[in-house]
């Protein structure tokens, strides 16, 4: 059988589509083959990059706990270091409150101890005032403290002392002068201006003053009235311990009359 030319030509134009599709099928083969060939690499390298930052994201996360693990010892360490220190300043301060206890009770001790040495030297100074006139009799002590106390004139030379007994006259120059009713105590300087006291003990600090001169001066006799006024206007005085140091001047200048 002949073919038409119409038919041969619809032939090869079947043939060259067919041969044009197969080329493009080979060349996207190709293409593929290529792409995948560097696709593959890509790929490759892709996931080792992945496994590399993986491996370092997991370090540092690793390298962070670790971090965290040691700031967390350390607060914990600190803590417990807080924590013995303030047991050992809570053990410490019993032994700071002893110690100012025992401390206060040693400045009480010494306190205490120096109040008695006080009132020691002080008892021993109010001793050393009394024995001042320890060696004197009470009678000279007596005589000086009311020259002391009632004395005109305490710029002295001597302090006579002259003991009148009762019934005495009181002036022995006047036949009417009535006499001492009790024992009396004349104290006089060595001098007139020096003056003079009368008087008589009563024994709790007191004495009764007489008014009577040392020297009589007048016209004799007197009366009796006259001296019984002396008599009855005695005058009670206190008589008060005064200076020590005064009182032992004045009884180094006794001079007592037998």
């Amino acid at each position: 059988m002949v073919e038409t030319v119409p038919g041969v030509w619809l032939r090869c134009l079947v043939l060259g589509k067919r041969e044009k599709t197969m080329e493009s099928i080979k060349e996207r083969v190709d293409y593929m083959i290529k792409r995948r060939q560097v696709l593959y690499p890509a790929l490759l390298l892709f996931v080792l990059l992945l496994v590399g930052c993986g491996t370092d994201t997991n370090g540092e996360v690793e390298g962070e706990e670790e971090t965290e693990k040691d700031t967390a010892e350390e607060t914990i360490d600190e803590n417990n270091g807080i924590e013995e220190s303030d047991l050992k300043e809570k053990e410490d301060e019993p032994q700071s409150e002893s110690k100012s206890e025992d401390t206060a009770s040693n400045n009480f001790s010494d306190t205490s101890s120096e109040q008695p040495e006080s009132k020691e030297s002080t008892h021993t100074e109010q001793t050393e005032e009394i024995n001042i006139l320890s060696e004197y009799s009470s009678a000279e002590i007596e005589y000086a403290r009311v020259w002391l106390e009632l004395g005109p004139n305490q710029e002295l030379d001597e302090l006579n002392v002259r003991h009148i007994s009762a019934g005495e006259p009181i002036n022995p120059n006047d036949e009417t002068s009535l006499s001492y009713p009790e024992d009396v105590i004349q104290l006089a300087g060595s001098r007139l201006v020096d003056g003079s006291v009368l008087y008589s003990g009563n024994g709790d600090g007191t004495v009764n003053v007489y008014h009577v001169p040392l020297r009589w001066d007048g016209e004799y006799p007197a009366g009796e009235e006259f001296y019984q006024e002396i008599i009855d206007n005695t005058k009670l005085e206190s008589i008060s311990p005064g200076n020590d140091e005064e009182v032992l001047e004045l009884i180094n200048l006794l001079n007592i009359q037998p």
